[in-house]
């Protein structure tokens, strides 16, 4: 397979003289050979792809385990098999924006769900073969019809709301000279904007993935990608019979999920970025959190604990628990549990480290962080019923749930490069969160599934340690 460059993913780490690698996500430790770790050596130095069948043995799974991620040279995507399929329900103004934007080099089925004016949106794409509903079937429905009526070995989904540049699909299309990658996905940005809406949506868009690129799977750092814009082999989608036809919310999720479940790979390429237009009012927004949430019972009735709203080890979850039900004496108790488990890293990393206490601290206190992060996410996404009803009871509660809903989004504030003054961002974003919330709780009573509602807890704290030949 052709493979021009490579990057080791930023969160890896070298110990033991470059033979022991630290990172990936979900966080691991490899052991690697002295020739193993010479080879690492060389790809983060240089970039390029050392040749040998024992270099691909390694390189596939640094891969695998999101410990170092392809970066093919893009190709001239006019030479590609490629069929552009975008579903619509009455976006005139936008479909004829990214017509405008793809122009004719590639095949294009527009699928018209069902939309008020069909002869606009006939006149919006006047490059496309449109397919009519003459009654609206879900975007999951309008994809498979589009994709069937299309002969080409690569599918191009792009919703109608997307504008791309004219070299999107350069990037992408270089991935497919790997036969295990079956899908791709550009990054999805929010354009620049003036409103509040709009500053807030330019940095804090549900789909944009962010610039790091790297393989989706589910529980890892990029767990999905959406399809408002992803190329997808036909294969792939023949073999899943494409898109579920039933779920209205969540079937792209769903869709890359049962890629990954059936051994293809999927990945993030952030090199390509096109632009998605946000919703135009803060009603719209809410009324787009709360269906993104409702999806995510029946998400889980089909991928069972991939969408807990926190993954956490039990001792993260003691760490932070016991203040809340024992106050100062639990604070203490937490921070035993914290530093115990802290040390008990030690013995797993003596010997594949430089520093194994040193660095069982620093993975301990990471871990621990981190944690406290996502338990408090799952505060105001998933738990905020639960957190208010505590708060009716308890003064620990009443100031812990303060803390959860106002410090991350404070975070956020600080590291995102947002224009927004602190107050309204803050404000957006824990309206943001508990519209999530609302939707949440909506699909538990719709589904009858309160799973969806449970952390996913892990046993003892550490790494997963792997020996790549």
């Amino acid at each position: 397979m052709l493979r021009n460059s490579i990057a080791i993913d930023a969160s890896v780490r070298s110990h033991d003289g470059g033979r022991t690698l630290l990172g990936g996500s979900p966080l691991r430790l490899l052991r690697l050979t002295d020739a193993g770790a010479a080879l690492v050596e060389t790809v983060r130095a240089t970039g390029q792809t050392p040749t040998g069948e024992a270099a691909a043995r390694l390189l596939s799974r640094l891969f695998a385990t999101g410990v170092a991620h392809p970066v093919p040279a893009p190709v001239a995507s006019h030479q590609a098999d490629v069929t552009i399929v975008t579903p619509v329900l009455d976006d005139v103004e936008g479909l004829a924006a990214m017509t405008a934007a793809v122009g004719a080099v590639h095949p294009m089925i527009v699928v018209d769900d069902g939309s008020r004016d069909a002869g606009a949106i006939a006149a919006a794409a006047p490059q496309a073969t449109i397919a009519r509903n003459e009654v609206a079937t879900g975007p999951g429905a309008a994809r498979n019809r589009g994709w069937r009526a299309a002969t080409s070995d690569l599918i191009a989904f792009l919703d109608a709301d997307v504008v791309p540049p004219p070299d999107w699909l350069d990037p992408l299309l270089a991935h497919f000279d790997d036969a295990t990658v079956a899908a791709v996905a550009p990054r999805v940005a929010a354009p620049a904007g003036t409103s509040v809406l709009g500053r807030y949506e330019q940095t804090q868009s549900p789909l944009d993935l962010g610039p790091e690129l790297g393989r989706v799977q589910p529980r890892t750092r990029l767990a999905y990608v959406p399809t408002a814009a992803l190329v997808v082999r036909r294969s792939a989608l023949e073999e899943l019979d494409g898109f579920d036809e039933t779920m209205l919310v969540g079937e792209d999720v769903d869709f890359i999920w049962r890629l990954h479940e059936a051994g293809h790979g999927v990945r993030y390429e952030p090199r390509s970025v096109v632009h998605h237009r946000p919703r135009a009012t803060w009603r719209a927004i809410v009324e787009q959190r709360m269906a993104y949430g409702s999806a995510a019972a029946q998400l889980d009735e089909k991928h069972p604990g991939d969408v807990a709203p926190a993954e956490v080890n039990v001792y993260s979850l003691g760490a932070w628990l016991l203040p809340v039900i024992f106050g100062r004496k639990g604070a203490i108790a937490g921070a035993v549990v914290a530093t115990g488990s802290a040390a008990a890293l030690r013995p797993k990393l003596h010997g594949r480290v430089d520093d194994s206490t040193a660095v069982a601290i620093q993975l301990g206190g990471k871990g621990h962080f981190f944690a406290g992060r996502l338990l408090a996410s799952a505060t105001t996404r998933a738990w905020a019923p639960l957190a208010i009803a505590a708060s009716l009871f308890s003064r620990r509660a009443r100031i812990a749930a303060a803390l959860a809903t106002i410090v991350p989004a404070a975070m956020r504030w600080r590291s995102a490069p947002t224009t927004l003054d602190p107050v309204r961002f803050v404000g957006a974003h824990i309206a943001d969160d508990l519209a999530y919330c609302a939707g949440v709780w909506k699909g538990v009573v719709t589904t009858r599934n309160p799973r969806v509602l449970l952390p996913r807890l892990s046993g003892i704290p550490g790494v997963t340690t792997k020996e790549p030949s």
